[in-house]
């Protein structure tokens, strides 16, 4: 799938909005797979995450377990992600995640 490149002024737009560090844990009940989620994230999301853990078992093709993801994402994104999250029925929860910076 080809997406076409954003417009200039929708990518300063989007530099603008603040972004916030998240982890975010999402429970697989089979009837998404684990590939096809983390597909979806990264390339028709545009969410860059990386995975903490994941816990999945597969039965007769279908995913179930748990997987934590980290991401840095503006409120925007976020709320596309959890839409998308809701729409498909997947339990999710989110933590901020706040790191000390030391000077």
């Amino acid at each position: 799938m080809i997406i076409p490149n954003p417009d200039p002024q929708v990518l300063q737009s989007k530099m603008s909005l603040p972004k916030k560090e998240w982890i975010l844990e999402i429970e697989l009940n089979g009837k998404m797979k684990f590939e096809h989620l983390m597909n979806v994230i990264y390339n028709q999301l545009g969410i860059c995450h990386r995975v903490l853990s994941a816990n999945v078992e597969y039965v007769e093709g279908c995913s179930f377990g748990s997987v934590q993801l980290y991401i840095n994402v503006d409120s925007e994104d976020f709320d596309q992600l959890q839409f998308y999250l809701d729409k498909n029925k997947l339990l999710n929860t989110t933590v901020e995640y706040v790191c000390r910076k030391y000077s």
